[in-house]
């Protein structure tokens, strides 16, 4: 059996866009995850990062099962005294709902030196407009 090691010049960053509208936030986030990570390509080698780049939009339409809207909590703390900060899923996405996905994505890919680099790959967006037509998007499948 012949094994495939890809070189990093031979990577190759994809685009694909990703209606975010009635889809559940974690089911969404594993798909966006993998197409970060280049999970989904035959060339995958796990110390080179050839992700794709993954555009999301109408983020404020995504879906959360049950009563996780008011159940499901996310924590931050100022690293003083007394400063933590916990709030809701509502909350979060009344303000800055490109968030929730922001925050659901990062949690699926491994926390590595890649990390960082592959969330920079990442733009979420409220609404259905998007600035890069230019990169002529595919739909994720």
């Amino acid at each position: 059996m012949r094994t495939y090691q890809q070189k990093t010049s031979e990577t190759k960053h994809d685009w694909y866009v990703v209606d975010a509208a009635g889809q559940r936030l974690g089911v969404l986030a594993v798909r966006i995850a993998r197409a970060l990570s280049g999970k989904h390509k035959a060339t995958q080698t796990p110390h080179i990062d050839d992700g794709d780049h993954v555009i999301v939009v109408n983020a404020e339409k995504v879906e959360l099962g049950g009563k996780k809207w008011e159940q499901k909590l996310y924590y931050r703390h100022s690293n003083y005294p007394g400063g933590l900060k916990v709030q809701t899923a509502r909350e979060i996405n009344e303000k800055h709902p490109q968030r929730l996905i922001e925050k659901a994505v990062r949690g699926m890919l491994p926390s590595n030196r890649m990390r960082d680099a592959q969330l920079r790959r990442l733009a979420v967006y409220v609404g259905a407009e998007h600035p890069h037509t230019a990169q002529d998007p595919q739909p994720l499948a």
